[in-house]
């Protein structure tokens, strides 16, 4: 009962053709092609310098990505909350309904 039932291999129906032989081929060597000459290197990029108005616009930046992500997380956990408090009571009521019959 608990035995894999296997089916059985299939049989080829129609004539088996045997696989064509290839002949091996010769490899012959290609004429040497030049080395590209050297790429001379580009210079390297200075360093970044933050003046202090761009280190303060930074700053702005960065707190107002925290408080507007901070402000979203608070939200949703405001939804969550109020969701969960109103779910329990539609249980207490419906509780009660049906403990009064």
């Amino acid at each position: 009962m608990f035995q894999p039932k296997i089916p059985p291999m299939p049989q080829p129906t129609g004539p088996v053709v045997p696989p064509a032989v290839v002949a091996p081929t010769t490899v012959t060597p290609a004429a040497s092609t030049p080395q590209p000459a050297p790429v001379p290197a580009a210079p390297s990029r200075p360093a970044v310098q933050l003046t202090p108005g761009s280190a303060l616009a930074l700053v702005g930046g960065g707190t107002a990505v925290v408080l507007v992500v901070g402000a979203v997380l608070v939200s949703m956990l405001l939804a969550v909350a109020i969701t969960a408090t109103s779910v329990a009571v539609c249980a207490v009521v419906l509780r009660s309904l049906l403990h009064r019959r």
